[in-house]
């Protein structure tokens, strides 16, 4: 069987090493031929040893000169152009998208113009250009796969999209779903970094803990499976076992249950139409699962979700701005400057006072995103 060669943008974080660890046992069916990676340099001096990539790309021109002394016969690139230049070589198959935040989207288009399918983890790229993205796809006959758990489970419960009534996402409800507001406003960093089922990247996680990842989510899912807000709902499921699922009109739900683990979704997503088989599971156990429960979010609790559905619908614009604003708020809980419950009043009056400007094309996007990044900063800053 020919090798799918695939590129891996965000190597060293959560998806990028569980993503390597799924092509490790697979090594008939794929070939990594380019990581990229920020500054984490021992990380990705590690990954290069395992997988002797042709092509590397990090985020400093420091960090890439040791690379290319240490790594002759590799090709080292940095920032931007370096993505551009992976994400624009025709002898990927396939590139997976598993940055954080804002930087995925110029990479994503670049590979979609390429001719190149994407499996998707990074939700900004369809939260901040959704229409433009599946436009372009469509236009360069492109798969977007999705490899967020609750996406890739609605993927999989899908058979035709017309037949389809509602999706339901599920939400564990993240370390403060039995937390009062209180707890919330004076949450720690550690204790919003403890999430009681996934292991995940600091940003993502914090976006776990306000319920605004799932709201990104149903923005997402939006985009992906063409589905109006309305049919789009959210349900807290604390075991984290139904990953999400399907409402048919004829009254049929249809989802797809396992143990918390990435490795499933990362997998389908690469060997998409296929299912092969690379990391042993063990067989999902009824009896070990026990019960299953599920409650309607708490909006007064988690306001951010609410932000988020609203954002969606008015369309245009408004999701740039919803989506920068909660990402520098995001990195400013982080670093001690803003409290938890400050994320969502920021995020707020970033939204209350936007004018939001309908079908943007890239380049207003990407405008748009700059600034009311730089709003953000001013607010926190005074």
């Amino acid at each position: 069987m020919k090798k799918k060669k695939i590129s891996i943008l965000g190597s060293t974080g959560s998806i990028g090493t569980q993503a390597l660890e799924v092509i490790s046992k697979m090594p008939d069916s794929f070939e990594v031929i380019s990581l990229c990676a920020g500054d984490n340099i021992d990380k990705i001096r590690e990954q290069i040893k395992q997988i002797n990539p042709k092509n590397v790309c990090v985020k400093s021109d420091a960090n890439a000169q040791i690379l290319q002394k240490e790594f002759k016969n590799i090709n080292v690139m940095y920032g931007e152009s370096g993505l551009n230049n992976i994400c624009s070589d025709t002898e990927n198959e396939m590139i997976l998208v598993a940055v954080s935040g804002k930087v995925g989207l110029k990479p994503t288009l670049k590979a979609i113009a390429s001719g190149i399918d994407i499996a998707l983890a990074n939700k900004e790229t369809l939260v901040m250009a959704g229409d433009i993205v599946m436009k372009r796809a469509r236009e360069k006959n492109v798969q977007i796969l999705p490899v967020d758990s609750e996406h890739s489970a609605i993927h999989q419960c899908i058979k035709n999209i017309n037949d389809v009534q509602r999706l339901i996402i599920t939400a564990s409800g993240g370390p403060f779903r039995n937390k009062t507001i209180e707890d919330i406003k004076h949450a720690t960093v550690e204790e919003t970094l403890h999430h009681p089922k996934w292991n995940m990247g600091k940003k993502i996680t914090i976006d776990s803990a306000t319920l605004m990842n799932k709201g990104l989510e149903v923005i997402e899912a939006h985009h992906l499976f063409n589905m109006d807000y309305e049919k789009i709902k959210v349900v807290v499921h604390p075991q984290s076992i139904v990953h999400s699922a399907v409402e048919y009109y004829d009254g049929s739900v249809i989802a797809q249950l396992g143990f918390p683990s990435m490795h499933i979704p990362i997998q389908y997503a690469l060997s998409y139409p296929q299912r092969l088989v690379g990391i042993k599971t063990n067989s999902f156990d009824f009896v070990k699962a026990a019960r299953l429960d599920f409650e309607e979010p708490d909006l007064d609790k988690f306001p951010c979700l609410k932000l988020a559905y609203e954002a969606g619908k008015a369309g245009g614009t408004y999701t740039v701005c919803l989506n920068a604003a909660n990402e520098e708020a995001v990195y400013a809980f982080l670093a001690g400057k803003i409290s938890l419950w400050n994320i969502y009043e920021i995020t707020k009056k970033m939204l209350e006072n936007y004018q939001s400007i309908t079908n943007p094309d890239i380049d207003v996007v990407i405008e748009q995103d700059k600034i009311t990044r730089e709003k953000v900063k001013k607010l926190i800053n005074l």
